[in-house]
């Protein structure tokens, strides 16, 4: 399959988690590919390189300063519960999915963002991710649409958290040419994911499993 074929999958990792078994919400599967040129959750943005705005820094509080190229937007569709804890797996789970899209415009398969936000399965599946964009020279430009998030705190102090992404606006840049492929939509644009996530000695809610399926029923319009 030639690159300019290959659909590139987010950051899907096996691992199934009882804890993310939300009413309504489905389970995940692995990394797949398919024959269109869109992204499945990937992110990246400008051109050819890494612009010293696509760079990790650290924040106040030791957490990393998350700069992207102005071509790479999000739309957050996810109100506030009015819960702190639910709120602070919401925020950062944002806050990791931002993290791996900087990975892939920094070329950068060991980035520290994305690694404050994520252990085990779930850095290792983001890793094994980014570097597919690192071999093809490929990064993601347009909007990523997140939506439909529903979070779950357990009884051991874990959380699980399902929510659904819009690619239908975001494509693959080739960071060779700068040109992007346009593609048309489909329902393989909309993926589902779960997530478990536990908190760190900092407050951190760190995502440790993470699944996802393309086309799901779930995320469909």
């Amino acid at each position: 399959m030639t690159r300019r074929s290959r659909r590139l999958l987010t950051t899907a990792t096996a691992g199934v988690t009882a804890a993310l078994l939300l009413a309504g919400c489905g389970g995940g599967d692995g990394d797949k590919s398919d024959s269109n040129g869109r992204i499945a959750g990937a992110d990246t943005g400008a051109t050819t390189s890494a612009s010293p705005s696509a760079s990790a820094s650290t924040a106040a509080g030791g957490r990393p300063e998350i700069a992207l190229p102005s071509d790479l937007t999000y739309t957050f569709e996810w109100a506030k519960t009015g819960d702190a804890k639910k709120d602070a797996v919401l925020g950062d789970t944002q806050q990791f999915i931002k993290a791996v899209d900087l990975a892939i415009v920094n070329q950068a398969p060991l980035d520290k963002a994305y690694r404050f936000y994520s252990e085990g399965l779930a850095a290792a599946g983001s890793q094994k991710f980014i570097q597919e964009f690192v071999d093809y020279k490929d990064r993601i430009t347009g909007t990523k649409r997140y939506f439909d998030a529903k979070v779950q705190i357990n009884d051991d102090g874990t959380a699980g958290l399902v929510y659904c992404e819009d690619q239908t606006k975001a494509y693959n840049k080739s960071l060779k040419t700068g040109k992007t492929q346009v593609t048309k939509a489909s329902k393989d644009d909309y993926v589902l994911y779960s997530s478990l996530l536990h908190v760190n000695k900092q407050g951190v809610w760190i995502t440790e499993k993470l699944t996802s399926q393309r086309g799901s029923s779930v995320c469909q319009p």
